[in-house]
């Protein structure tokens, strides 16, 4: 029985303010939260362990502190990415140092943080600040990271739209992958650029720049794609609402992983938006240190894609397309 158009005006309406309320939840809730949750950062020099206490005392639970035998090994740790800043404790007074291209937000509550180990008011020369040094800096042109972060969305969007056109306009799943592969050669290749000449935003290898932003691409557009290829077009909406209301949320792209509640910034970064803002990093400004798991879960999510795709290909030829009502059984006279 058909309802009547005010029943279907209600739903649509009450659907449409549920998903507004999910939205504005999604996108405001974890940023109006942030704050160090297990942030990882070193302290080494001689006065490190009562470093370590007094921290641990001072903020619970907001750091995640590890000593190292000297400041060569500290310096390593950011440069490798174990730890987003450290505390060097010598005779002649501390020094904190940060990895701003890690997180622009995490190195500036560093640069607070210092102010706690300065020495006690008695004179101008005794109350000098202890010296913040950025081991790691970020671009020049976007010392915030506000470009940076404003990347991750239109990169995101943009994939799925990619998804949505191939879906509507390419008939054959097979040549729908080889859209797919297109659009993230082309779209890496040409977003890299902008990224890298206009726009200033990113250093490091163009190459490499550009394999990011083509494998989170094809993870994205591949998946949805597939998502609708298996299942019919609902699948575009099943990838865009969990790339768009829970990856790109959860991606840390203007802040880092620990600074979410938990578990969510974990969970983000097994999704494609956060993996690729990870992977963009650490190609970007630190020599591809700490890309095996963003890139392999950028690998599982391309190969999700394609196994989607072969079984939109493989109900196609069996005459099954997805989403399609089965035909009524005849009735028994």
């Amino acid at each position: 029985m058909k309802s009547s158009p005010a029943v279907r005006v209600l739903g649509a309406a009450l659907g449409a303010a549920l998903l507004q309320i999910v939205m504005i939840t999604a996108f405001a809730w974890p940023s109006a939260h942030l704050a160090p949750r297990h942030v990882p950062i070193v302290v080494t020099g001689p006065a490190a362990g009562p470093v370590a206490e007094r921290l641990a005392q001072a903020r619970p639970g907001a750091f995640a502190i590890t000593t190292r035998p000297d400041e060569a090994a500290a310096r390593k740790a950011l440069t490798d990415r174990d730890a987003y800043g450290a505390i060097v404790t010598a005779p002649s007074g501390v020094r904190v140092l940060t990895a701003s291209a890690a997180s622009p937000v995490v190195a500036q509550q560093l640069d607070a943080l210092a102010q706690q180990f300065a020495a006690p008011k008695r004179d101008a020369a005794a109350n000098a600040m202890p010296a913040v040094r950025d081991v790691v800096a970020a671009d020049p042109d976007d010392p915030r990271g506000t470009g940076f972060g404003g990347m991750a969305l239109p990169l995101i969007m943009s994939s799925i739209a990619g998804a949505a056109l191939l879906t509507f306009t390419v008939r054959r799943v097979a040549w729908r992958a080889a859209g797919v592969l297109l659009f993230a050669l082309l779209g890496g290749l040409g977003s890299a650029a902008l990224a890298q000449s206009w726009m200033s935003l990113l250093p490091g290898p163009y190459l490499a720049i550009a394999g990011v932003m083509a494998f989170t691409i094809a993870a994205v557009t591949g998946t949805v794609a597939g998502l609708a290829a298996a299942v019919g077009r609902a699948g575009l909406g099943v990838g865009a609402l969990t790339f768009l209301l829970v990856g790109n949320p959860l991606s840390a792209a203007t802040s880092a992983p620990e600074l979410l509640p938990r578990p969510w910034g974990e969970i983000g970064q097994y999704l494609p938006p956060g993996a690729s803002a990870t992977l963009l990093r650490s190609a970007a400004f630190f020599d591809g240190a700490g890309a095996a798991r963003p890139l392999t879960v950028l690998a599982g999510w391309a190969v999700l894609g394609a196994v989607l795709l072969a079984v939109g290909a493989w109900r196609a030829r069996a005459g099954r397309p997805a989403g399609a009502a089965r035909a009524p059984e005849p009735a028994l006279t």
